[in-house]
């Protein structure tokens, strides 16, 4: 189970064991992830204590197929996934980045488009990757010494990762990336090629059409509006762009 709490408080009961998790509210809201291991059937109860209205994501998916997605290639188990797995009831918080924010408030508001299979799709995909970067996040944590250094770096670039996301309005030239990063250009595009299997500007090119497509599905924006959120100063190139990512023109998209 995961739970991506965003707003509120939530105190529940698994099996005699109290847990608790607080994103707080209004200007101090500090929202929290939650990711817990259920590891045979077990009691749950929720009180209803915090008068603060909740707004969180939960995400569920059964162990034996979770275990199976993130086995290495060689076969090998990475050793922190595969102890928290062991132990009923182990349970792990962090402050999520803009990026799992900005998934989480997907699944909240998916655009009005996507029914039936498509918005399933929609919401499993936004929730598989709250899961996987919120693995990594664990892993990062509490693996040992002799992989300390690579999940150091992983660490670093998914911060990189999210500074882009957050800032995606903006100029974000591969110069400014780097100095974010306090690296060079050649080494900031070949680690988060290795990272995450996409270049940046890939990375920044898909965000930036993801935002434009969830403002022409929500707030039914004119068509020159979202191609100038994507990056595009030509309306047929930004719809050349948004029909190969997702198959459809944006006036057919647009509420």
């Amino acid at each position: 189970m995961l739970m991506v709490m965003l707003q509120g408080a939530q105190h529940f009961v698994i099996d005699g064991h109290h847990f608790h998790v607080n994103a707080g509210d209004g200007d101090s809201a500090s929202p929290q992830v939650f990711m817990l291991n259920v590891a045979k059937t077990s009691r749950l109860r929720f009180f209803d204590e915090s008068e603060v209205p909740l707004r969180k994501v939960m995400i569920a998916a059964p162990l034996p197929w979770l275990t199976r997605l993130i086995e290495t290639r060689d076969g090998m188990h990475v050793p922190a996934l595969q102890e928290f797995f062991s132990r009923h009831l182990a349970h792990f918080s962090f402050e999520p980045g803009e990026n799992i924010l900005q998934l989480a408030q997907k699944i909240i508001n998916p655009p009005p488009m996507l029914e039936g299979e498509l918005g399933s799709l929609y919401l499993r995909a936004q929730a598989l990757d709250i899961m996987w970067q919120s693995c990594l996040r664990m892993v990062a944590e509490k693996e040992g010494r002799p992989r300390a250094q690579p999940l150091m770096s992983l660490r670093r670039y998914l911060r990189l990762k999210d500074f882009i996301t957050a800032n995606l309005d903006k100029e974000l030239t591969i110069d400014v990336i780097a100095r974010e990063a306090g690296s060079s250009v050649s080494t900031v595009q070949r680690h988060f090629k290795e990272h995450f299997g996409v270049t940046i500007s890939d990375f920044i090119r898909q965000q930036r059409l993801d935002m434009a497509r969830a403002a022409l599905a929500r707030d039914g924006i004119p068509v020159a509006h979202a191609a100038h959120l994507a990056g595009y100063n030509n309306i047929s190139s930004f719809t050349t762009a948004f029909r190969k990512a997702y198959g459809v023109t944006p006036k057919q998209v647009r509420v």
